[in-house]
């Protein structure tokens, strides 16, 4: 019984419906979502971290990478939300923040159950092939589909909050913006989620704690530049 109330929650938050954002019985929508968070991002990260097998020190790598993705997510959001709150002021909005706060979490849920939808299909890639490179290129992919996935929902979220005023539109493409932006450098700093075959098991890489754009702005030079 308890499965079943749990998986018609799950089934709630991508549907949208309204106890996901409403005002009245708040804390408990939080906590559910939450919860959703960790348990689907979990799901998703283990499965990120067996491509290298799972005896010996690899296990460790699947209880790091299981950790790090509602990490990643949640300090992704609340690293994202001061400045949000900021832009939500100035624009007049801030009557409306609780109810945009609420829209953003069941966001981040509906992305991670996303994700752990897509699971299957990592380790599809992963029993498919041995290349290191094509596992981190479908892992992008599969984070791309539930983002992707994710914006969809969250302009779902936002349909009424359009409706009372026009500016919640610039604020949903203003949290799009920080939360790529930030999320980005997190997943940088926080590498290595899949853990290369060989390497040793760490939770965070040495030099990690580096900048994400000049080394992407490299790369895209290095590639137009070189002879």
């Amino acid at each position: 019984m308890k499965m079943t109330s749990f998986l018609l929650r799950i089934d709630d938050i991508l549907r949208r419906q309204p106890w996901t954002t409403r005002i009245g019985g708040a804390r408990s929508a939080l906590s559910w979502l939450t919860v959703a968070i960790v348990v689907f991002g979990m799901t998703y990260g283990a499965v990120m971290g067996v491509f290298g097998g799972v005896l010996g020190d690899r296990a460790l790598q699947v209880l790091y990478s299981a950790i790090k993705v509602p990490l990643l997510l949640g300090a992704t959001f609340v690293i994202g939300l001061p400045s949000f709150f900021v832009f939500n002021t100035l624009f007049g909005l801030r009557r409306d923040f609780g109810e945009a706060v609420r829209s953003l979490m069941a966001t981040q849920a509906g992305l991670a159950i996303v994700l752990a939808s897509l699971a299957p299909l990592t380790m599809l890639s992963y029993a498919s092939s041995s290349d290191y490179s094509a596992a981190l290129r479908v892992n992008g992919l599969m984070f791309a589909a539930a983002s992707f996935a994710g914006q969809w929902l969250l302009r779902e979220y936002y349909r009424l909050l359009i409706a009372r005023n026009r500016r919640h539109r610039w604020m949903l493409w203003t949290w799009l913006i920080i939360y790529v932006l930030v999320g980005i450098q997190m997943a940088w700093i926080m590498r290595p989620f899949v853990g290369a075959p060989g390497a040793p098991v760490q939770f965070f890489r040495e030099g990690s704690w580096g900048n994400a754009y000049t080394v992407v702005a490299k790369l895209i030079c290095d590639a137009v530049f070189r002879r």
